[in-house]
């Protein structure tokens, strides 16, 4: 069916009204959302980002829910929840395993409730000549990074459709922006997780709730020890703390991709305007990248 004069009028008019809005944006963010008293899970909340993102949302008001696979380190960041004053449970869990999420999901629901927001973060990083790696590491890889995504949001999605309310945040990478030498499985679990969280949310829009939320973060290389040779010759390595106050600053004002640092948005942008091999020689003027660090005994 051809489209009307109208409609492709009107069609014009929402695209220029876009245009403005976000570029209104760009100068007035959004307001934050108040998340006090909301209950947020977070995979792999242990270490690194998971930690951080911990504490700041502890610092925000909200109780944690905290899943990791080693339960030394979970309770550690536990206890530092505490020390802030919030409300923390821990739950041990590996994330590649469907019965497991299943089973944990079921206990917080009984014990604590629904979540109100869903953290996915947990992930590995092998960082290897793809030809050199195990077929098991690459199948952990996408396994922790990628699919563990469906397993959690299966079971959190269904109450926040419900209730035409809640929020997803992926934790994805800038590699997923833009694959990396020696990242080709990390790159690729992520840019998966990238499209995860785009899919998702038009589905959510197709069923008609505006009130959940899904955003995807983006952060440059992060020193949480993953990756221990990363190379960048202008942006220094940014800390799990930087990382975890622009992610969920970012998820507050409602935003569907948050980059870090910011101006990595600005740069993405640029660089699709540019040739297709421009892109590979800025890279290497930055000498962004990472230097091999697989270990074949790994587990």
């Amino acid at each position: 069916m051809k489209a009307s004069l109208g409609e492709t009028l009107s069609l014009l008019l929402k695209i220029i009204y876009l245009y403005l809005e976000a570029f209104y944006r760009l100068i007035v963010p959004p307001p934050r959302q108040d998340i006090r008293g909301k209950k947020v899970l977070i995979t792999g909340a242990g270490h690194g980002i998971g930690r951080e993102l911990s504490l700041e949302f502890a610092r925000l008001g909200a109780s944690l829910i905290l899943w990791d696979i080693n339960k030394e380190s979970n309770e550690g960041t536990a206890d530092e929840v505490r020390r802030i004053g919030a409300t923390v449970h821990t739950y041990i869990c590996d994330v590649t395993s469907t019965d497991d999420v299943h089973t944990i999901a079921d206990r917080v629901r009984r014990e604590v409730g629904n979540a109100d927001i869903l953290v996915n973060n947990a992930g590995i990083l092998y960082g290897g000549p793809v030809l050199d790696m195990q077929e098991k590491h690459i199948r952990r890889t996408f396994e922790v990074n990628t699919l563990a995504h469906f397993w959690t949001v299966r079971e959190f999605l269904p109450s926040m459709l419900e209730a035409n309310q809640g929020i997803i945040m992926n934790i994805a990478s800038s590699s997923a922006k833009s694959g990396t030498a020696f990242l080709v499985d990390y790159s690729s679990s992520k840019y998966a997780v990238f499209g995860f969280t785009e899919a998702l949310r038009e589905e959510i829009d197709r069923l008609g709730k505006p009130g959940v939320q899904t955003t995807v973060v983006c952060p440059f290389f992060v020193d949480t020890g993953l990756c221990k040779y990363p190379k960048s010759r202008f942006d220094p390595i940014l800390t799990p703390k930087e990382t975890a106050v622009t992610a969920i600053d970012g998820m507050l004002r409602g935003e569907k991709e948050v980059y870090v640092p910011r101006k990595m948005w600005v740069q993405l942008r640029t660089a699709a305007l540019f040739p297709e091999k421009v892109l590979p020689l800025l890279k290497n003027f930055h000498q962004y990248g990472i230097d091999p660090q697989y270990n074949s005994k790994s587990d």
